[in-house]
């Protein structure tokens, strides 16, 4: 019998939703804010927001500046190549120990799911719907890997390219090569193949890089 799912904190509800209005833009980068605007746009005291603007600075989404509130963080192209190459190591590792795991197909079968709504994402081209796939594909890949420490630092860091992702995503051509990488990581690791699974998703994650970092400059979405 599935255990009933826990109900969100006020905390956890002040933090996604002010992550999302980073995301969204909303609360543009560089921009300053006061604990009270916050508390005030979202509806909620002071307390639950404070906390939440916590968790997000050690996410790197934000600055707290005591008596300032706080300031949206901004990302240079340096950032987002460092944290690119960090994340491509991480997830290419935790592709391989996935692989070496002998997961059967139902192990699989959330990886599985996260490939089938990428794929029907892309049939109505409706990319936010992919964005949704694409995040649900990398969280189970890395969990898949069962490395607690990857998995912390990668939660970390991939908050930061999903910003990046949302300013890019209706300016990028439709990804279906990203598609096609997500399934040939899912077959080398439902192989038990770890080379060919750390390799593919290497590749797929450079060329991710890649595609990013020229709609950065390109549209001059980040500094310099």
């Amino acid at each position: 019998m599935l255990e009933a799912q826990k109900p969100k904190t006020i905390t956890t509800q002040a933090m996604e939703q002010i992550r999302q209005l980073i995301f969204d833009g909303e609360l543009a980068a560089g921009s300053d804010h006061l604990e009270s605007e916050l508390a005030d746009r979202l509806g909620m005291s002071r307390t639950p927001v404070r906390e939440a603007t916590l968790m997000l600075a050690q996410q790197g989404l934000l600055e707290v500046r005591p008596r300032k509130g706080v300031r949206i963080a901004t990302l240079s192209l340096t950032d987002m190549e460092e944290i690119y190459a960090v994340l491509t190591e991480l997830e290419s590792l935790a592709a391989e120990e996935a692989a070496e795991k002998g997961y059967s197909e139902s192990d699989l079968a959330t990886l599985q799911r996260a490939i089938e709504a990428m794929e029907d994402a892309l049939e109505r081209q409706d990319r936010e719907d992919w964005a949704v796939a694409d995040n649900d594909f990398h969280e189970e890949l890395v969990r898949l890997g069962g490395n607690s420490r990857v998995e912390t630092i990668v939660s970390m860091m991939a908050n930061q390219v999903r910003r990046a992702r949302a300013m890019t995503l209706f300016i990028r051509p439709l990804p279906v090569k990203s598609n096609e990488d997500h399934r040939a990581v899912y077959d080398a690791i439902r192989q038990g193949d770890p080379v060919t699974a750390r390799q593919r998703h290497r590749v797929h994650r450079q060329h991710a890089r890649e595609v990013l970092i020229d709609l950065l400059k390109k549209h001059k979405l980040f500094q310099l």
